[in-house]
């Protein structure tokens, strides 16, 4: 059998063995939403060389979109954050309201939610901790590590949030979105129109995540499935995006840029906001569209396959980027990966790269992914099943059979 004919086969397998029932456009929702984040953080990520000491180059992170402010679409393609929020909203209200009518009880929902989420992430923590050790004692630049540090753990973040959100979803089930972005208006006009201090954005962390997250658990009431409510939100977030940007003065950029005054996303700021009401919109439009894309074997066991390395994808794949610009170090200043970010010719080369930097992420699932989907039964290791027949013992512990 050719190697094409054994993937048809596993893609085969593992169709056949999807529950009927299960959302196969939820899955690939999700999917996308990680990939997004994670291709958007290897085309805006730069560690630039320069300075340093002897075998100890420095590095410091610069942005594309600092240099060619043109580039901001991408952010609007790849910053797909809000579609993760609105899934897992999705996700965890209807889990949270199956578990009750089976009688499971609120700690035990939750502690099964959270551990899929911290198992991977004290892995990234435990990994990091020792590298960073070891790179100052073998006399590495503080800043250098400094930044490694900070960008590897930046996603860290995002879990927190995720972690909150998902612990609150018994209060969250039956909020209304438009609590949230109301927090999210007022907190910026305090900041941006009244002079407040800046500390008071931190509220929109929480608030403004909340958003599509309890946009997610509407969607399980059932309050979005026409696609009326999906076009209201994909029109109406994008044209309040637009007059925020043209009109109010916030950043065209749905990402952080590095030496920006104002950034969308730290904290997030209501352009982001309504940007991503506008992704939600069209990610419940495309839903139908994806179901049945996913009815293909092929499609499905790559969506599967992501969806079952999710967090180990998201926490590492910052991870990836660093090894392989640390190991092109030897090699010297090469483009798209240690210079600066400046023109035409750093894009191509960073399009180059990102191959070298899926093999290094893959290579990261491969040694971790069981952090996150827990140990797996040898193959060989037979599975113990035990039959109840009632009435009736066993045949093994019957009597000889009559004649």
């Amino acid at each position: 059998m050719t190697l094409p004919d054994r993937i048809r086969a596993a893609a085969r397998r593992t169709d056949e063995a999807t529950p009927p029932r299960r959302d196969r456009a939820v899955d690939a929702l999700r999917a996308f939403a990680i990939l997004g984040v994670v291709l958007g953080h290897w085309l805006v990520t730069a560690l630039v060389a320069g300075g340093g000491t002897g075998s100890h180059p420095a590095l410091h992170t610069a942005s594309p979109l600092q240099h060619m402010p043109w580039l901001a679409p991408v952010s609007w393609v790849f910053q797909t954050l809000a579609v993760f929020f609105l899934v897992g909203g999705h996700v965890a209200t209807r889990g949270y309201v199956s578990a009750r009518a089976r009688g499971v009880t609120y700690p035990r929902w939750l502690s099964q939610r959270l551990s899929r989420l911290f198992r991977p992430a004290a892995a990234v923590l435990t990994v990091w901790a020792l590298a960073a050790g070891a790179l100052l004692l073998t006399g590495a630049d503080p800043g250098t590590v400094r930044t490694l540090v900070k960008l590897a753990l930046s996603p860290m973040w995002f879990l927190l949030v995720f972690a909150v959100l998902t612990a609150a979803t018994p209060l969250l089930v039956r909020l209304n979105p438009l609590w949230p972005l109301a927090v999210v208006l007022h907190v910026d006009l305090l900041r941006f129109g009244l002079g407040a201090p800046g500390w008071l954005g931190w509220l929109n962390l929480p608030a403004g995540w909340l958003v599509p997250y309890t946009l997610g658990a509407a969607w399980t009431r059932g309050e979005l499935r026409g696609r009326r409510a999906a076009w209201l939100l994909l029109t109406g977030g994008g044209a309040a995006t637009v007059l925020l940007v043209a009109g109010a003065g916030y950043p065209a950029s749905m990402v952080g840029v590095p030496g920006a005054a104002v950034s969308n996303l730290d904290p997030p700021t209501l352009a982001a906001v309504t940007f991503g009401l506008a992704q939600c919109g069209l990610a419940l439009l495309l839903r139908e569209r994806l179901g049945r894309a996913m009815r293909r074997p092929l499609a499905w066991t790559a969506v599967a396959a992501v969806n079952l390395s999710a967090m180990t994808i998201f926490l590492w794949h910052q991870t990836a980027l660093m090894a392989v610009t640390a190991t092109g170090l030897f090699a010297g200043r090469l483009p798209g990966l240690h210079t600066v970010p400046d023109g035409p010719g750093w894009i191509v080369s960073r399009l180059l790269w990102l191959p070298v930097f899926a093999l290094a992420l893959g290579v990261c699932r491969t040694a971790f992914r069981g952090c996150e989907q827990g140990p797996r039964r040898p193959r060989n290791r037979p599975s113990r099943v035990i039959r109840v027949h009632r009435g009736r013992p066993p045949a093994s512990q019957r009597g000889p059979r009559r004649a």
